[in-house]
């Protein structure tokens, strides 16, 4: 039950754009994304517990948001289903209890999405317009819990249910 602190997530925004870095040297498919960058926010019961301090974590999810690209079928797939894990590293949070041995500490989920709008949008309308369409079955399992910014605007509480 440690607090998320604002240090916590300028890690976990160092870890999201780690992530991306791989994501566009690994795909091609993905490259038409690289200056489309919306946000970075933290989800589900680790943006709950940034809010109230009282929610359980198991282990951080963080969904990167890109303006969709032009050209590009919406959704993009090569986007849609994108999951990968990164290990948050030895903390006052401990491992994420049954995660596989190469985890020193929480896992971090790294989900990743476009949205259609351009790339000037402003990033918290646009990820509350998601939230609110609930057009799909991720966009109202995020809608659940508080959704945290942590690029930009690090800690700027954007959803609460």
């Amino acid at each position: 039950m440690q607090r998320i602190t604002k240090r916590d997530l300028e890690k976990l925004a160092a870890i999201a754009q780690a992530d991306r870095e791989r994501m566009f040297e690994r795909n091609a498919n993905w490259a038409p994304y690289r200056n489309r960058l919306l946000c970075v926010a933290l989800c589900r019961e680790a943006g709950q517990h940034y809010v109230d301090g009282k929610t359980g974590v198991e282990d951080f999810d963080l969904w990167t948001f890109f303006a969709r690209s032009p050209g590009r079928p919406f959704p993009d797939m090569a986007l849609f289903r994108r999951r990968a894990t990164a290990d948050f590293g030895p903390s006052r949070f401990g491992r994420t209890p049954g995660a596989p041995g190469r985890f020193e500490g929480r896992r971090v989920d790294l989900l990743s999405r476009s949205l259609d709008v351009g790339a000037r949008a402003n990033p918290a309308a646009a990820v509350r317009a998601w939230l609110e369409a609930g057009g799909s079955e991720s966009a109202r399992r995020v809608a659940e819990q508080a959704v945290v910014l942590i690029d930009p605007s690090p800690g700027k509480v954007i959803w609460k249910p």
